[in-house]
């Protein structure tokens, strides 16, 4: 099996499991879930900001531990004092060290919280909510489109907007109505290789009505140039600031960066 693969099993698991520890009705009566969640869509076209998805990540199957050190508070405050338009958290715990602990504190931060998981069931969204959520990922590559579909669905009936996750132009027939924003990943999620070009090959090809967000191997202010340029709204940008000591100073530095280009 290749890495998403083996992610995909044990993630089926782990949902059973929470559906056994975990009442549908308990996650709703958590406070977060009763809340309307924030818009990503407003933040992401609101010019006062940078349009950029700031990532927390600790580790990953790719590149092992990236930040062991770094706190959900500090890290995802700076992202939001600093103009992110969004806030990506990663929730899986086995493979990549997160919990939908850290979700839950970046609330604090009031902005769109992008629950980054490997979401295959609808159990999945209600904790999303639950935990403060405004916005989930739907990856095409370990669904059908009609799961799709039927997955999207259900996430606007709680009020949830949709990320879907595309890698390549086969993963194009996944996109729907129900979708709100098309991100292109440019990690090879079956063999974690990393071509920014799969952003720009694309980006024509995905429906105006969608906001195109693109994801990985963006490393400097360039790329954010070029890649605004070709029409994208998002950057969901992780590893490089998580992958510094300070990741908040780091994000600070990138974004005057940015600044000091007119972006």
């Amino acid at each position: 099996m290749n890495i998403l693969d083996t992610i995909i099993a044990h993630k089926q698991k782990e949902v059973a499991t929470a559906k056994q520890q975990t009442t549908v009705a308990s996650l709703e009566a958590m406070p977060l879930f009763l809340q309307i969640p924030l818009s990503l869509r407003s933040f992401l076209l609101d010019d006062s900001k940078t349009g950029i998805i700031a990532e927390f990540k600790r580790q990953s199957p790719s590149k092992g531990i990236i930040n062991a050190t770094a706190t959900v508070e500090e890290v995802t405050a700076s992202y939001t004092l600093n103009g992110a338009s969004g806030i990506s958290v990663l929730t899986d715990t086995h493979f990549f060290g997160g919990s939908l602990q850290d979700l839950s504190v970046a609330t604090a931060n009031k902005i769109p919280l992008l629950r980054k998981d490997f979401m295959i069931d609808e159990f999945q969204f209600i904790e999303a909510k639950a935990y403060g959520a405004s916005v989930i990922l739907l990856i095409a590559a370990c669904l059908t489109p009609k799961r799709v579909q039927e997955l999207a669905s259900f996430a606007h009936s709680i009020g949830l907007e949709v990320l879907l996750e595309i890698h390549n132009e086969e993963e194009l027939v996944h996109i729907c109505d129900e979708v709100d924003f098309v991100g292109v990943n440019n990690r090879n999620l079956k063999t974690f290789e990393v071509n920014i070009n799969a952003s720009l090959q694309l980006i024509q090809q995905i429906p105006t009505n969608k906001l195109a967000i693109a994801e990985s191997g963006i490393s400097n202010t360039d790329t954010i140039v070029t890649l605004r340029n070709a029409g994208f709204k998002g950057f969901l940008i992780g590893e490089t600031f998580m992958k510094e000591k300070q990741p908040s100073i780091a994000f600070a530095n990138f974004v005057n960066q940015l600044k000091a280009k007119g972006v």
